[in-house]
């Protein structure tokens, strides 16, 4: 009965775990600038959201949704989709881990922020409001 207790313990402790840090926006800071030839798009003049997305991932419809609603009221971000299983060459080199994973660019093609897995919307306008 024991060895039952400790692994719900832990399967437990990792689903919060996981629930906890999945979606949350984390601040980068990367010296090299990610440039619009590299996402296939135009950067926005303030921000620019890029979300790496797979054809499987059901998490990011809903992302893709959340960060098009988003940019639609401000015209100084643009919001780019990328496949990451037509991008591996890019994925690799941004460290892309899991899909959804959405960056979030300032006007130079700077990562200030992260989130692993489907954003909240009141973290993306979080960080959208600190890039200046």
């Amino acid at each position: 009965m024991l060895p039952i207790v400790v692994v719900l313990a832990l399967a437990s402790a990792y689903g919060f775990w996981l629930k906890r840090t999945r979606g949350n926006v984390k601040a980068k800071n990367v010296s090299a600038l990610i440039t619009a030839e590299k996402i296939g798009g135009p950067l926005g003049s303030r921000a620019t959201l890029v979300q790496f997305s797979t054809a499987f991932c059901t998490p990011c419809r809903a992302t893709r949704a959340l960060l098009t609603n988003i940019v639609q009221d401000l015209a100084d971000v643009v919001h780019i989709d990328i496949d990451a299983e037509d991008q591996l060459e890019l994925v690799r080199e941004l460290n892309i881990l899991s899909t959804p994973t959405t960056l979030i660019l300032d006007s130079n093609g700077q990562e200030v922020g992260r989130a692993v897995g489907a954003p909240k919307r009141d973290q993306v306008l979080k960080a959208l409001a600190a890039i200046d």
